[in-house]
């Protein structure tokens, strides 16, 4: 027994002897990168790239790469900066034993005659074409948007002139417009969705103006963020408010990580590292049940939502001109409720009791696509796009009549009528699109000229499985006798189904043009052909920039921007009719004061002219006009301190009024997205290496909703007894205002082999209850209130 014990004590001297040896050799890593000149995509030799608050630096190569080696383990910032060019800061560099941390970086000329403030680039600020409205996330400003659990759309949310429907809904509204009048643009390739659980028919059979509920990209899978709040160039069109553009990021050529993250909503894996000396690779998967948060907060008979996201990218560099980067994407989702989820005892005119609809739903979005990009000469490169991208969409929805107390309470789901499937969706789309971009970058002046093809194939059918009757209804509304407090919809009034195939094509040019050292233009002329709506337009715009002395200048754009008819739209319409693109004039005047290197004032007034609007008659059928007009105007104003030392942070506040008129005889109305009043606060500070703490404060004028008075026993029979809900005034009042106070903790303790993280994640800590939508209860002639309070998410990720 003496012997074993020595024997384990030897073996275990042994092993603790290579750990230290190994603990050793593993303190330290390297930092490897290459610097491109933005405007051509030309590797730039003699940069300086410094490693902050040490004595540690390097200079690039004629290839544009540096390295840094032998840096302690640990997280620092570099400023990467050369003569003409604006000075770049890049924080939170995580350095790992025995790991080589790798990126890319693209650095943008001098702005004007900012010439006394040393202006760091953030990836899409401070560029000459893009002057107004202009913003940028990094990664690591994402991971700390607190309440936003990493959700790239809800972190957009705090920007100045966007909102969302708050609470559980993430997908963001600009200006005046709603949340599906935005470009969504994923490296280069368009996007019409990047949210989960957007509830199409969840209602009366339309896509819910509130927008999707969570981002289809896990934490950590977005590496930068560029996004306009209109004002865009002709580079981009087919939607009319807002652009965005996500860069996902690109895998680590040098060294290879895995990160495990399990937190109260799911599971994240990431994989990150290289699969050959010329191609990296980036993939993630994650899966997300919401039962945890539920039963944490409280939240009952919400049914069961899961989702899943899987991603995968791969980057090549083929040669010293052509760099080639693949992307997949597949982000399937299953929400459902049955009656088995109804619990006895519940109160259905209770805030949050989902009202009496049952669903089930099969929805999933996937993307393939291609990206080369091309240095043709020193000056010139040439980005040619191929895609492939498929939406499915299968829903059923039916109804439960419980047998109620007279308080509303449900005695036994199982004792009453249930349907489950009165009606059914299903939405397929497929589109196959091919882009090519030309820029060549002059001495005083930046070409760009493109063409884009679309081929689309619609598959829609709606059906409606009997005759049913509809509690809701406008004053306005035909029916037979003005004393019936219903509507009775019938099959054929609803039922749609749609099957073709159309061609889109678009071709553009936009310039960018130092008139002089102070005055920089960028005019644009953009072409568009729609199939379906058998449309030609011309897209006019027009933006520019006039410094005034070393921190000062004005911005300004001006352009017309047409908007695509949404697919499931043109889907619903009966043969023969067409709908024809929405326009927007859009005109925007700004002003900025850029303080220091990362801190900025900006103020810009805007206006905004709607026609061709479309509308619908009927709220109960698919029929659609374009005889809505409107428009929208207001101001932001914000002060961003970005993220460059330990800390960040945005002061901003936004007012606007959004009106629309469907020209029925009726009047103007305030829009749904009409919101006078927005307030947003957050920021970040990290103390050590150990500690990252961040917080964010929200408030919004509550958005507008239908005024209505209710009607008592519809049929004059109290066996069969019915209440019923008659719209009086189109968003003739408001919801309660939105608040909302976030907080976010992370700790990490790094090791010799990994990096552990705990994390905690509050949305709204006050506990509010902030009000999306309300559900009419024709059994009791209440309205149950539907939204959230408090959103928590706690977990722990760990990368080694």
């Amino acid at each position: 027994m003496k012997y074993f014990s020595l024997e384990k004590g030897l073996i275990l001297t042994l092993i603790f002897s290579m750990m230290s040896v190994l603990s050793v050799a593993q303190t330290m890593g390297n930092i490897k990168g290459k610097i491109i000149e933005q405007s051509t995509k030309q590797p730039m030799i003699g940069v300086t790239v410094q490693l902050d608050n040490t004595q540690k630096g390097a200079i690039t190569d004629s290839d544009g790469t540096f390295l840094i080696e032998n840096v302690p383990v640990g997280s620092y910032a570099l400023t990467i900066s050369f003569i003409g060019f604006q000075t770049k800061k890049v924080t939170d560099v995580i350095v790992s034993g025995n790991k080589t941390y790798y990126s890319e970086f693209e650095l943008l000329d001098e702005v004007g005659e900012l010439g006394e403030v040393t202006v760091q680039a953030f990836k899409g600020e401070n560029n000459p074409v893009t002057p107004v409205s202009s913003f940028s996330y990094s990664r690591e400003e994402i991971f700390r948007n607190a309440g936003s659990q990493g959700d790239i759309m809800r972190a957009l949310a705090v920007l100045p002139g966007v909102v969302s429907a708050g609470a559980q809904f993430s997908a963001i509204a600009a200006r005046g417009q709603g949340t599906q009048d935005n470009v969504y643009m994923v490296d280069d390739m368009p996007m019409f969705n990047l949210s989960h659980l957007e509830a199409e028919g969840i209602a009366s059979g339309f896509n819910d103006p509130n927008g999707g509920r969570f981002s289809i990209f896990a934490p950590r899978v977005v590496d930068n963020v560029q996004f306009q709040n209109g004002g865009f160039d002709a580079t981009f069109g087919r939607k009319s408010s807002s652009y965005l553009g996500l860069g996902i990021k690109e895998g680590n050529k040098e060294s290879s990580s895995f990160s495990a993250q399990a937190e109260l909503l799911g599971v994240t894996l990431i994989y990150d590292g290289p699969l050959s000396n010329k191609t990296s690779l980036f993939t993630s998967a994650r899966y997300q049940n919401f039962a945890g948060v539920a039963n944490l907060t409280g939240i009952s008979n919400m049914g069961t939502i899961t989702l899943s996201d899987f991603l995968v990218k791969t980057t090549t560099e083929i040669n010293g001109k052509n760099k080639l980067s693949f992307i997949a994407m597949y982000n399937p989702e299953s929400p459902s409720r049955s009656i088995d989820d109804i619990d006895p005892g519940t109160n259905v005119n209770d805030d949050n009791s989902a009202g009496l609809t049952l669903w089930d739903h099969r929805g999933s979005n996937a993307l393939i696509g291609l990206n080369l990009r091309t240095l043709t000469s020193t000056s010139s490169f040439w980005k040619n796009v191929l895609y492939f991208r498929v939406s499915t969409v299968d829903n059923t929805f039916g109804y439960y009549t419980p047998s109620l107390a007279p308080d509303g309470e449900i005695l036994d789901p199982e004792f009453g009528y249930h349907e489950d499937e009165l009606r059914t969706i299903q939405n397929n789309q497929q589109e196959f699109g091919y882009r090519s971009i030309y820029t060549k970058n002059y001495e005083n002046l930046t070409l760009t000229a493109g063409l884009d093809a679309i081929a689309i194939n619609l598959d829609y059918e709606r059906n409606l499985a009997r005759v049913d009757t509809l509690y809701t209804f406008r004053s306005t509304d035909v029916r037979p006798d003005p004393s019936q407090y219903y509507q009775i919809l019938d099959p054929a009034r609803y039922n749609a189904s749609f099957e073709n195939t159309a061609f889109n094509g678009s071709a553009y040019v936009s310039l960018s043009w130092n008139v002089t050292n102070r005055l920089t233009l960028n005019p644009g002329l953009r072409y568009d052909y729609t199939g379906f709506a058998e449309q030609h337009t011309i897209s006019p715009r027009l933006s520019g920039s006039l410094t005034l002395g070393d921190r000062q200048s004005i911005n300004f754009a001006t352009g017309i921007y047409y908007q695509d008819v949404a697919y499931s739209n043109i889907a619903a319409q009966s043969f023969g009719d067409v709908i024809k693109n929405e326009r927007t004039i859009q005109n925007i005047l700004g002003y900025k004061m850029q303080f220091s290197g990362d801190l900025k004032f900006v103020a810009e007034a805007w206006h905004k002219q709607f026609d061709d609007l479309i509308v619908q008659p009927n709220r109960i059928e698919g029929y659609l006009t374009n005889d809505g007009t409107g428009h929208a105007y207001g101001a932001d104003f914000s002060l961003i301190k970005r993220l460059s030392k330990k800390y960040y942070g945005q002061v901003s506040y936004s007012y606007m009024q959004s009106v629309r008129d469907d020209n029925d005889g009726l009047g103007e109305y305030d829009f749904t997205f009409n919101i006078p009043h927005v307030f947003s606060v957050l920021g970040s500070y990290k103390p050590n290496d150990k500690w990252v703490l961040s917080a964010k404060f929200r408030y919004s004028t509550g958005r507008p909703i239908d005024d209505y008075i209710v009607h008592e026993n519809v049929f004059n029979d109290l066996s069969m007894l019915r209440y019923s809900q008659e719209l009086t005034s189109r968003n003739g009042r408001l919801l309660d205002d939105f608040v909302s106070f976030d907080i976010r903790a992370d700790y990490n303790i790094r090791m010799k082999r990994s990096d552990l993280t705990v994390f905690l994640d509050i949305t709204d800590i006050q506990n509010t209850f902030n009000v999306n939508f309300e559900q009419f209860i024709p059994l009791s002639g209440q309205v149950s209130r539907s939204g959230l309070g408090m959103f928590p998410t706690f977990g722990v990720k760990i990368e080694l």
